[in-house]
């Protein structure tokens, strides 16, 4: 079982930028592929960016402006996201599972991190 808590969200101005963070309870962190999704008022969820256990593969939905990295040693994956748009308003969710980067079946999910990019 892993469990996520997810951080650093809040208000930006259009432009500008945010680094979230989530940090997986456990000694198999390493383990998982971990990912991080988004879901704005109405709208389906979406694929953001996935980063394998070792952190040696990544795969983005967003690509150029979110950096998906992580810090194994502190159960940690972070989702650096710069140029901000209005459209980037959403629930950042991250989530872990066994497999590759491109599979769509995360197990373990956090509660989301507010993510508010104002004009």
């Amino acid at each position: 079982q892993v469990q996520l808590v997810e951080s650093g969200g809040g208000l930006v101005q259009a432009g500008g930028s945010l680094r979230l963070s989530c940090a997986a309870s456990g000694r198999t962190f390493s383990s998982y592929t971990m990912g991080w999704f988004r879901q704005a008022p109405g709208k389906e969820r979406e694929f953001v960016a996935a980063i394998s256990s070792s952190g040696g593969s990544t795969y983005y939905g967003e690509k150029g402006r979110f950096t998906i990295f992580r810090d194994n040693a502190k159960n940690t994956v972070y989702l650096q996201m710069n140029s901000l748009k209005l459209e980037d308003t959403a629930v950042y969710y991250c989530a872990a599972k066994i497999g590759l980067v491109t599979t769509p079946n995360y197990r373990y999910w956090g509660q989301g991190t507010q993510v508010t990019v104002s004009s």
